[in-house]
């Protein structure tokens, strides 16, 4: 009956659409334009729509909120109602014109298609549901309902009651679809999931004593709290107890290996570039950074060892400086507070420069990085709302350093020492991913604002690093610039490192000693990055790519313009159209004369 009123629905849909065609006359092009642009977009509520309900989770972190309260259980139905849906989505998609569509609507179009095509592989080729634990964890969704701001507390509340019936449902379908899952997503999945039970014993009864809630609806919703922790603890458990015989011998290897990878590349990614060519890039530009890196080591080597001679291997002598300036560090105690004190003062050198305009009127929230998104390898990250809460709080996440031992912090703080801690918030705050979401959640275009290209989002902040240095900040000092190649060669190493592993098997051993001896990272960061490794695929490649893509499009776009050309101009311009692929952002902004 679901599937038979949804085909409906898109007959609807088709016919709405379709109707447009009568207004428009043959010869009149630019009223085609406008026409089938308009066409578009009465469809993309509709495709929206279809698309937050094959994406319950997702929905509830962009701020679309209209599904909260609906039960959501993972099962054989859910995976077979979304391959209806994307077959749906694919024949309707078909109805539009290319070649009558302006630029923007062309975009929004193939961004779509882009959409559906890789839930198709995710579907029926990559399949991570089966071998991914971590894949189930209902903790991040529900702290969003609970923490939001986008309605009154009771009404989230009765949301997240409404939601939380299905629960037990929910892990009862994670331990029926989980096949052949690997050591280190069962690890994940055990150690994020326990971290989201105090969501339901603390973050819910705290926020259920200062409602309006009545007893009736506090009693009912205590009770699917139980029931919800109950099932996290079984599910936690159920792993636990297949842990135990888990071997590398009979799991299945955290390595996807090179079919999957360049098809996985390809989706995500969506690059000019294919995952072999970024590859072959990234190892020309690490040789590079590692030639000024020498350069600027030798310049520095005075400063700090005086008379004593220079060494001859030129990885020697960049090790050896890099760790003497890596001894400036903050504290284990003060690390939250180092970088909150460094983002007005990044704000001011922006404003000072006018490199490009920063809303004040969005908040930014530095706290520590909640228990649930621990784990994943990451020391700082951003967490930002929607375009449908644009309101909403951007969190800036710190992992603490509790539970490290002396020598972990130290390597830990040499790693963020006072220089790096400065390009890291620069990175991950301003003017790079807080700055470029809040830009995405201007787009007029919500095609462009959600269906965000990790390649852009992460190479505008790599980029952003860049542009800050060369436009002063730091008062190019070399230390600055060295450490700035040092967290470079970072996101450079980390294509070749991704790459190596899982299409060419490198162990943990070759990627440790790739990444200490060649990247110059610390022990701590190093071992962090392969747990990283071995928990993702592909999204350590789309620094270095979005990077590359927008830094070559930054240059062609200033010859086009010559002397008209404008920094601001261009970053504002290029940030406007949302979290866009860059090749796409590309042909936006070169067709522009």
């Amino acid at each position: 009956m679901k599937n038979r009123s949804g085909l409906l629905l898109t007959i609807i849909i088709f016919l709405i659409i379709s109707g447009f065609y009568s207004f428009r006359k043959p010869e009149d092009t630019t009223r085609a334009a406008i026409n089938e642009d308009q066409r578009l977009a009465l469809f993309v509520p509709w495709f929206l729509s279809k698309y937050w309900e094959m994406h319950p989770v997702e929905a509830v972190y962009v701020g679309y909120h209209n599904n909260d309260s609906i039960p959501f259980v993972p099962d054989n139905d859910f995976f077979e109602s979304n391959a209806f849906t994307l077959k749906q989505l694919t024949d309707t998609l078909k109805v539009f014109r290319e070649d009558r569509l302006s630029a923007s609507g062309k975009t929004d179009l193939w961004m779509m298609r882009d959409r559906i095509n890789s839930d198709l592989f995710y579907l029926n080729e990559f399949r991570d549901y089966e071998w991914n634990p971590a894949w189930y964890n209902i903790g991040g969704e529900f702290a969003e309902i609970i923490n939001g701001s986008y309605a009154p507390l009771d009404t989230r509340l009765r949301s997240a009651s409404s939601r939380l019936r299905s629960a037990p449902a929910y892990y009862e379908a994670a331990i029926n679809n989980l096949k052949t899952p690997t050591i280190e997503h069962t690890d994940l999945a055990i150690l994020q999931n326990e971290g989201a039970i105090s969501i339901f014993s603390k973050t819910f009864p705290d926020s259920i004593n200062v409602s309006g809630l009545s007893k009736e609806e506090i009693s009912v919703l205590n009770r699917r709290l139980d029931a919800a922790k109950l099932a996290i603890e079984q599910y936690v458990a159920k792993l636990k107890a297949m842990r135990t015989t888990m071997t590398p011998e009979n799991s299945r290897s955290f390595r996807i290996g090179r079919d999957l990878y360049y098809k996985k590349f390809g989706h995500d990614i969506c690059s000019g570039y294919d995952a072999g060519e970024i590859y072959t890039i990234a190892q020309k530009r690490k040789t590079e950074v590692q030639a000024e890196m020498a350069k600027l080591s030798k310049t520095l080597w005075p400063k700090y060892f005086g008379s004593a001679p220079i060494p001859q291997d030129d990885n020697k002598t960049i090790s050896q400086v890099i760790d003497h300036i890596s001894l400036n560090h903050t504290t284990p105690d003060s690390f939250q507070l180092s970088i909150e004190h460094q983002i007005p003062e990044l704000i001011a050198f922006i404003n000072k420069k006018e490199l490009l305009w920063i809303d004040p009127a969005k908040p930014l929230v530095i706290r520590k990085t909640p228990e649930y998104m621990e784990g994943s390898g990451a020391g700082a990250s951003i967490s930002s709302p929607g375009p449908y809460d644009k309101n909403g709080n951007t969190y800036y996440n710190v992992s603490p350093l509790t539970g490290y031992t002396p020598e972990m912090a130290e390597s830990y703080l040499r790693e963020y020492n006072r220089y790096m801690l400065q390009i890291l918030s620069i990175h991950e705050a301003i003017p790079g991913h807080y700055t470029q979401l809040v830009y995405a959640n201007r787009s007029p275009s919500l095609i462009k604002s959600l269906f965000g290209n990790g390649a852009m989002i992460e190479g505008w902040a790599v980029y952003s690093e860049r542009m800050m240095l060369e436009e002063g900040y730091g008062n190019n000092e070399p230390e600055m610039w060295l450490m700035y190649y040092k967290w470079h060669l970072r996101s450079v190493c980390n294509t070749i490192l991704d790459y190596e592993v899982h299409v060419n098997s490198w162990d943990q051993e070759k990627a440790i000693k790739f990444l200490t001896s060649e990247a110059y990272q610390q022990q701590a960061e190093a071992e962090g990055k392969w747990r990283r490794v071995k928990l993702s695929q592909v999204q350590l490649c789309s620094y270095f790519t979005g990077f590359t893509e927008i830094y070559n499009l930054r240059e062609d776009y200033k010859k086009s313009k010559g002397s008209a050309y404008s920094l601001k101009q261009f970053n504002e311009q290029f940030l406007s159209y949302g979290s866009t692929p860059v090749r796409y952002i590309r042909e936006l902004m070169l067709q522009q004369k």
